[in-house]
């Protein structure tokens, strides 16, 4: 077995809940952020595919730092891996059929701490991929965008739909990351008008699961290590914003129906029935440990600014359109999610 049990269990959901992914079988398809959480979900799929369904997927992870993903899978001989920054013209002479672009900074101190690095990532990156499918006979491009696009609402509405707009401050260095993903998004559409590239764009929200970086600065990934760890869960604010939480296999497997099977090109996903307050999520994530007799504590005058600080009051969006129009339905709980979240970190120890 490649994978433990609870990522063998996500990888066979996404394939059944898209008709096997026969589709890409012989394929030869690139994936860039191919260490992060979503790549690897990704490249883990496709390795599923090969291993378990004969699907003879050429598999491409792009990525800065070989040594994140395991030797196991490198030394698979149907894994090319190229190694690069994404800001640097990417080097392979072959097709490439299809390409998911999901390198991208995902750390919010990261985001305020490195402004420069987290708009040309988006940006420069961006542009350096899809210039490469142009030129690689790519049938399919997904982009893989963030709810920060919308920026701050101007109207009364609660949730924003897919040609929603919002506003963002374009002066303040933070916003880099939502820039640079509005720009990004821009190319995208820019390449399919103009040179016929097949672009699709998804907008995530919180995506969490197994694997995710715990010390990616995030309000989910701070209270999972804070647990791990034996410690109080510390809130520093009054918890009372509220956010979308979707588990990964969930994400997946909604971008794999966007890939295939979506007529337009932007789609939101997340799965709106895991709505909660920061302050219910971090009693749920304590509840799911009652062993670790952690509790939640308030230390709100330590920072005022809290994890996963943002310049503008982030709003909710709608995944009305995919759950309609691709019969997107998610299955995890925020519950369940976490529940499978925690229980890989137990298992791997790796916190």
């Amino acid at each position: 077995m490649i994978f433990n049990k609870i990522i063998t269990e996500d990888l066979e959901q996404i394939i059944e809940e898209n008709n096997g992914l026969k589709e890409l079988y012989d394929q030869t398809i690139m994936v860039t952020g191919a260490s992060g959480l979503i790549g690897s979900y990704f490249i883990n799929t496709f390795i599923e595919l090969n291993e378990n369904y004969g699907a003879n997927i050429k598999i491409m992870p792009l990525v800065r730092n070989l040594s994140k993903i395991s030797k196991e899978i490198i030394d698979k001989d149907y894994i090319i891996p190229i190694v690069q920054d994404i800001t640097k013209t990417i080097e392979y002479d072959g097709d490439v059929d299809y390409i998911i672009h999901a390198a991208s900074p995902a750390s919010p101190p990261l985001m305020r701490e490195m402004p420069v690095e987290t708009n040309l990532a988006n940006t420069v990156g961006t542009a350096n991929a899809l210039m490469f499918a142009k030129e690689h006979n790519t049938k399919k491009f997904l982009f893989i965008s963030s709810r920060e696009v919308y920026g701050q609402s101007i109207s009364n509405e609660k949730y924003f739909k897919e040609d929603d707009l919002g506003v963002i401050n374009q002066l303040i260095p933070r916003n880099s990351y939502a820039e640079s993903k509005k720009a990004a998004e821009n190319l995208c559409l820019g390449f399919n008008e103009e040179y016929g590239l097949d672009t699709k764009i998804v907008r995530l929200g919180q995506t969490f699961g197994p694997g995710m970086n715990i010390n990616g600065g995030m309000v989910h990934t701070e209270f999972l290590k804070m647990l791990l760890n034996d410690e109080n869960i510390v809130l520093k604010s009054d918890g009372s914003s509220i956010r979308i939480y979707t588990y990964i296999s969930d994400a997946v497997s909604a971008m794999f129906k966007i890939i295939l099977n979506s007529a337009d090109i932007v789609y939101n996903a997340v799965n709106n029935k895991n709505e909660v307050s920061i302050k219910e999520l971090a009693e749920i994530i304590v509840n799911l440990c009652p062993e670790k007799k952690s509790k939640v504590v308030f230390d709100i005058e330590e920072e005022k600014e809290g994890y996963d600080y943002a310049t503008f009051k982030f709003c909710l969006v709608s995944s009305e359109k995919i759950r309609d129009e691709l019969g997107w339905n998610p299955k995890y709980s925020i519950d369940e999610g976490f529940k499978r979240t925690i229980d890989y970190f137990k298992i791997n120890n790796s916190h």
